[in-house]
Protein backbone atom coordinates (compact mmCIF):
# COMPACT_ATOMS: atom_id res chain seq x y z
CA UNK A 1 0.00 0.00 0.00
CA UNK A 2 1.27 3.16 -0.83
CA UNK A 3 0.49 6.59 0.57
CA UNK A 4 1.45 8.82 -2.13
CA UNK A 5 -0.09 8.78 -5.36
CA UNK A 6 2.12 8.61 -8.68
CA UNK A 7 1.76 11.69 -11.13
CA UNK A 8 3.93 11.31 -14.27
CA UNK A 9 3.16 15.08 -14.69
CA UNK A 10 4.47 16.25 -11.31
CA UNK A 11 8.19 16.94 -12.38
CA UNK A 12 6.75 18.31 -15.37
CA UNK A 13 4.91 21.22 -13.69
CA UNK A 14 7.91 22.07 -11.62
CA UNK A 15 10.26 22.41 -13.65
CA UNK A 16 7.19 24.73 -15.90
CA UNK A 17 6.84 26.64 -13.24
CA UNK A 18 10.35 27.57 -12.57
CA UNK A 19 10.67 28.17 -15.94
CA UNK A 20 7.72 30.86 -16.18
CA UNK A 21 8.04 32.64 -13.42
CA UNK A 22 11.88 33.34 -14.01
CA UNK A 23 13.37 30.64 -11.94
CA UNK A 24 11.07 32.12 -8.89
CA UNK A 25 8.77 30.17 -7.03
CA UNK A 26 5.74 32.01 -4.99
CA UNK A 27 6.24 32.15 -1.72
CA UNK A 28 4.36 29.06 -0.12
CA UNK A 29 1.79 29.81 2.46
CA UNK A 30 -0.68 28.68 5.46
CA UNK A 31 -3.33 30.58 7.14
CA UNK A 32 -5.76 29.88 9.69
CA UNK A 33 -7.75 31.05 12.89
CA UNK A 34 -6.67 31.12 15.91
CA UNK A 35 -9.16 32.27 18.58
CA UNK A 36 -9.49 36.09 17.54
CA UNK A 37 -6.79 36.53 15.18
CA UNK A 38 -6.03 35.14 11.52
CA UNK A 39 -2.60 33.64 10.43
CA UNK A 40 -0.73 33.74 7.57
CA UNK A 41 2.75 32.22 7.77
CA UNK A 42 4.79 32.68 4.01
CA UNK A 43 8.18 30.78 3.16
CA UNK A 44 10.76 33.81 2.78
CA UNK A 45 13.71 31.01 3.46
CA UNK A 46 17.08 33.18 3.05
CA UNK A 47 15.57 36.72 2.67
CA UNK A 48 16.43 39.09 5.30
CA UNK A 49 13.71 41.23 7.13
CA UNK A 50 14.91 44.57 5.36
CA UNK A 51 14.29 42.71 2.06
CA UNK A 52 10.52 41.99 2.82
CA UNK A 53 7.93 44.68 2.28
CA UNK A 54 4.60 44.63 3.59
CA UNK A 55 1.50 46.71 2.43
CA UNK A 56 -1.63 47.05 2.73
CA UNK A 57 -4.33 49.54 0.44
CA UNK A 58 -8.19 49.05 1.24
CA UNK A 59 -8.67 45.39 1.68
CA UNK A 60 -5.35 43.80 0.30
CA UNK A 61 -2.44 42.48 1.90
CA UNK A 62 0.59 42.44 -0.56
CA UNK A 63 4.04 41.13 0.21
CA UNK A 64 6.86 41.42 -1.46
CA UNK A 65 10.53 39.73 -0.99
CA UNK A 66 13.49 39.82 -2.35
CA UNK A 67 16.49 37.04 -2.74
CA UNK A 68 19.79 38.36 -3.11
CA UNK A 69 22.63 36.77 -4.17
CA UNK A 70 25.80 35.99 -2.04
CA UNK A 71 28.10 35.91 -4.86
CA UNK A 72 30.69 38.90 -5.32
CA UNK A 73 32.83 39.74 -8.35
CA UNK A 74 35.31 37.22 -9.30
CA UNK A 75 33.47 34.26 -7.45
CA UNK A 76 33.11 31.12 -10.12
CA UNK A 77 30.25 29.65 -9.99
CA UNK A 78 30.45 25.87 -9.57
CA UNK A 79 26.73 25.65 -9.16
CA UNK A 80 23.43 27.61 -8.96
CA UNK A 81 20.08 26.29 -8.08
CA UNK A 82 18.47 28.75 -5.62
CA UNK A 83 16.05 31.05 -7.09
CA UNK A 84 17.10 34.96 -6.61
CA UNK A 85 14.72 38.09 -7.23
CA UNK A 86 11.72 39.02 -6.37
CA UNK A 87 8.43 37.28 -5.51
CA UNK A 88 5.27 38.71 -4.46
CA UNK A 89 1.96 37.53 -2.84
CA UNK A 90 -1.63 39.57 -2.70
CA UNK A 91 -4.41 38.71 0.25
CA UNK A 92 -7.59 39.60 0.17
CA UNK A 93 -9.02 40.51 4.01
CA UNK A 94 -13.08 40.39 4.51
CA UNK A 95 -14.40 43.27 6.04
CA UNK A 96 -14.45 41.55 9.84
CA UNK A 97 -10.65 41.67 9.95
CA UNK A 98 -8.90 44.89 11.66
CA UNK A 99 -6.26 45.98 9.14
CA UNK A 100 -4.56 49.20 11.35
CA UNK A 101 -3.54 46.12 13.78
CA UNK A 102 -2.12 43.50 11.40
CA UNK A 103 1.38 42.41 12.70
CA UNK A 104 4.25 41.10 10.46
CA UNK A 105 7.44 39.24 11.89
CA UNK A 106 9.96 37.58 9.91
CA UNK A 107 11.80 34.07 12.00
CA UNK A 108 13.66 31.43 10.59
CA UNK A 109 12.33 31.93 6.95
CA UNK A 110 9.16 32.58 7.82
CA UNK A 111 6.81 35.80 7.36
CA UNK A 112 3.84 35.93 10.13
CA UNK A 113 1.29 37.91 9.64
CA UNK A 114 -1.14 38.05 12.33
CA UNK A 115 -4.55 39.89 11.56
CA UNK A 116 -7.28 40.26 14.46
CA UNK A 117 -10.90 39.84 14.00
CA UNK A 118 -12.31 43.52 14.38
CA UNK A 119 -14.47 44.01 17.28
CA UNK A 120 -17.89 44.78 16.00
CA UNK A 121 -17.37 40.97 14.39
CA UNK A 122 -16.69 38.93 17.30
CA UNK A 123 -19.21 37.31 18.46
CA UNK A 124 -21.01 38.57 21.12
CA UNK A 125 -23.83 37.36 23.52
CA UNK A 126 -26.99 39.37 23.68
CA UNK A 127 -29.34 39.30 26.38
CA UNK A 128 -33.57 37.69 25.37
CA UNK A 129 -35.74 39.53 27.22
CA UNK A 130 -39.70 39.17 26.99
CA UNK A 131 -42.49 41.55 27.27
CA UNK A 132 -42.19 41.17 31.21
CA UNK A 133 -38.97 42.30 31.07
CA UNK A 134 -40.39 45.47 28.90
CA UNK A 135 -43.08 46.59 31.66
CA UNK A 136 -40.81 45.69 34.88
CA UNK A 137 -38.48 47.77 33.26
CA UNK A 138 -41.02 50.49 32.76
CA UNK A 139 -41.86 50.69 36.68
CA UNK A 140 -38.16 50.88 37.52
CA UNK A 141 -37.53 53.92 35.16
CA UNK A 142 -40.88 55.14 37.00
CA UNK A 143 -40.88 57.54 39.89
CA UNK A 144 -40.59 54.91 42.18
CA UNK A 145 -44.62 53.77 41.47
CA UNK A 146 -45.54 50.14 42.21
CA UNK A 147 -47.99 50.17 39.43
CA UNK A 148 -47.33 48.12 35.78
CA UNK A 149 -47.31 50.67 32.77
CA UNK A 150 -47.87 48.51 29.36
CA UNK A 151 -44.91 50.00 27.04
CA UNK A 152 -47.09 51.97 24.17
Amino acid sequence: MTLMRFDPFRDLDRVAERMLSGGLRAMPAEAFRRGDEFIVMLDVPGVAPDNVEVTIERNVVSVQATRTSPRQEGDQVLVDERPHGQVSRQFFLGDNLDSEKLGANLDLGVLTLTIPVAEQSKPRQIKVGSSTDQQQRTIDVSSGSSEQHAKA
